[in-house]
């Protein structure tokens, strides 16, 4: 029988010497390989969670445990808990029939940038599914876990499918948010999490950066990045925490997350009385084309030997059954056919791309993302 287990990851400890876009962050210790406990701020379970997973039929299960062939951790971003409560499931589904094997998936979900740290401390991943390049290119760049090449392992830049920032707005769209400069008018609460923590709000980051140096400037994009910030109330660590935020503590007027975050709240949060939506998604005219990069942890699978079933569950989310299901969850996707079929979910949108507008991944990280650089600049001491 598969089994689903979600586990917290390896906190790291705060190291002045670290470098890159999730330098310095803070966590309590806890060594690698130990069975982890749920945790509040590691794995925030509140009531919108435990809806999305109930209506999946999946129910989490704190304890991790040493990895076998036919076991595998799967580290990811924060908001991919219920893609992948439905990925696991299908994948053990089809190993089983290919192969007879029965098969166990672990979970572990955090702001990417945290997972990264986690795993170059110590948390033996698998397999990893993040949101942004940098998080996985760093598993080479300062632990050499992944080839140089990971990339080109798989199609589309090892990323199966795509997104970007969108905005949740209550029932009505009282502050009328359309467009990203809407978020920096006076009285505009805004939420979405801490830029230095999460690759989701670095994707946020970017979009609304890449709209202010087009419609008003490079010269005035800097401002326009002050305002934003100093709109929101609270930075949370990961996008779920801030969608709790949103949701739960009714904080703020709009929440910038992933595309499919919007889309799956509105549809868990149902209709009011008056038969209207609770919460609103809008697509804003522009936006930052978002990848989700994958790759199997060379080192950890091979001390593991699971590389053949981690290779083949990576594989899995670009087979058609596995397109379908991240489309299905208003995740954006490369197969056509599968696009086709969801068209209605997904607005047209122009989708500003790092290479064209920052210069690529290793510009922004010296210009923006990087200790001392832009982002720190701007976001200060928040």
């Amino acid at each position: 029988m598969q089994e689903l287990r979600e586990i917290a990851p390896v906190p790291a400890p705060r190291c002045a010497a670290n470098s890159g876009p999730f330098a310095g962050q803070n966590a309590a210790a806890a060594a690698p390989g130990h069975p982890i406990a749920l945790t509040h701020r590691g794995l925030h379970v509140n009531r919108f969670i435990i809806a999305l997973a109930a209506g999946l039929g999946i129910l989490a299960s704190a304890p991790a445990q040493a990895q076998t062939p036919n076991t595998l951790l799967n580290v990811s971003y924060d908001i991919s808990r219920e893609l992948y409560a439905e990925i696991n499931v299908a994948f053990a589904k089809q190993w089983k029939a290919k192969t007879g094997q029965d098969v166990t998936i672990n979970q572990s979900h955090n702001g990417s940038s945290r997972q990264a740290r986690s795993i170059l401390e110590g948390l033996e991943a698998d397999v990893v599914t993040f949101n942004q390049v940098t998080d996985v290119q760093v598993l080479y760049d300062r632990g050499k876990l992944i080839p140089a090449d990971w990339a080109k392992r798989l199609p589309n830049n090892s990323s199966p499918y795509y997104s970007l920032p969108a905005f949740l707005v209550r029932a009505g769209n009282p502050k009328g948010i359309k467009d990203w400069d809407d978020l920096v008018k006076p009285g505009v609460q805004v939420i979405f999490p801490n830029p230095k923590t999460s690759g989701n709000a670095r994707y946020t980051y970017l979009a609304a950066y890449a709209f202010a140096k087009n419609k008003y400037g490079a010269d005035k994009a800097d401002d326009f990045i002050k305002k934003l910030f100093a709109n929101v109330p609270v930075f949370d660590t990961g996008g779920r925490a801030a969608t709790t935020t949103f949701v739960e503590r009714g904080t703020g007027d709009v929440l910038i997350t992933f595309e499919a975050e919007t889309s799956s709240i509105r549809d868990l949060a149902g209709k009011d009385a008056g038969g209207k939506d609770k919460y609103e998604v809008v697509v804003p005219p522009t936006s930052v084309l978002a990848e989700f990069p994958v790759t199997v942890v060379d080192k950890y699978a091979d001390k593991h030997g699971t590389k053949a079933l981690a290779t083949a569950y990576l594989e899995f989310l670009y087979s058609p059954e596995g397109q379908d299901i991240e489309a299905k969850g208003y995740n954006r996707v490369t197969d056509k056919t599968v696009m086709a079929k969801y068209k209605d979910k997904f607005p047209e949108v122009k989708l500003y791309r790092v290479e064209d507008e920052f210069g690529g991944w290793d510009k922004l990280n010296a210009e923006h993302l990087n200790p001392g650089a832009k982002l720190d600049t701007l976001f200060g001491g928040k």
